[in-house]
Order: C-alpha cells, then structure tokens, then sequence
C-alpha cells in the first residue's frame, strides 16, 4: 500500500522530491490506484478483525491499561531506556503509548485518505481537514508516521531474541516458556 501510495504521490508531489520508481507500485497512475484499493479493503478486512479479537479477547483491556499523562510522563523516559528488556507479551509505558498513538495515526491516515478518495461525496469529512490540498498533506503526514513506527517496531522485533517467531506464530519462545 505503501509502494502503490508512493506512485500516486509521484503523479501530483507535495514536496520538491520524487520517489525513485524502483520504490514504487503500479507502474502508472491508475495502476498504483488499483493496487492502492485492492489493499484497502484487505487492510480494512484485517482492521476489523483485529478489532473485533481485541474486544472479544479482553486484549484491549488486559494488555493496554489506561494511561495517566502524569504517570507517563514520569516513567516515559525510565521506560524508553528499558524499552527491550520485558517479557514476551508484556507491553511497558512506552510500547502502551506508541501503540495507542499508532491507532490515532491510523484512524487518521483512514479518514484523510476517504476524504481524497471521495472529496465531493464526503464534502464535510473534507472541509474538516481544510480541503483537498490539506487532506493529502494530512495524508502524506499520518503515513510518514506510520512508517516510522512501522521501522521501530520491526527493529525493536529483530533485536530481541524470540519475538518475532512469537509473533509469528502466537506462542512465546521456548526459554520463555519454560519460566511458567
């Protein structure tokens, strides 16, 4: 979604800058549009999936406890030094806060990119972000984030022995297990 979303951008830039097309997907215009759709609705599939686990698991609950901003305001920086060193399945200050900001991003990156893709059906949910022009910049900003976070969380994933097979696959690694 990225790649194909990359190639729509090229068509129209935003910035004085391209991305090389080796980067991109789609191969033109309606193309990249195609593939950006086709993606959409797999991600919008898996989103509520995910959402509706999260509620019928009890995962939302038990996983990302309330913050309060005090709390984590003090314990953020403690937290963010220690960032890799917690049990598989755990989740500290910062991953709570990272994660429940990622949901605003895309819950943001959503609405932007609707409000572009439909801007005289959806007239307010456009002139809620300023117009057209604006939505895409909104746009271009929530999936710049999205991708920074989607960098971390990969290499924070590599960098911890046995994570990435747990989130694979579901189960924890075999030295955490073994713990129990």
């Amino acid at each position: 979604m990225i790649g194909s979303g990359w190639r729509i951008y090229d068509a129209s830039p935003l910035f004085n800058f391209r991305f090389p097309p080796d980067l991109t997907v789609g191969g033109w215009l309606a193309g990249a549009l195609a593939w950006h759709f086709a993606a959409m609705w797999l991600l919008v599939a898996n989103g509520v999936a995910y959402i509706a686990y999260g509620f019928a698991s009890g995962h939302f609950w038990r996983d990302l406890p309330p913050m309060r901003a005090i709390s984590t305001y003090r314990h953020l920086r403690l937290d963010w030094t220690t960032l890799t060193m917690h049990g598989v399945g755990e989740y500290n200050l910062v991953q709570r806060v990272l994660y429940t900001a990622v949901v605003g991003v895309l819950a943001l990156l959503i609405a932007s990119g609707v409000a572009v893709w439909k801007p005289v059906q959806l007239r307010r949910l456009t002139e809620f972000f300023g117009g057209y022009d604006e939505a895409r910049y909104v746009h271009f900003y929530a999936m710049t984030a999205l991708c920074a976070f989607l960098a971390l969380h990969v290499t924070l994933a590599f960098s911890i022995k046995g994570v990435l097979r747990s989130m694979i696959t579901g189960r924890p690694p075999k030295m955490a297990a073994s713990k129990d």
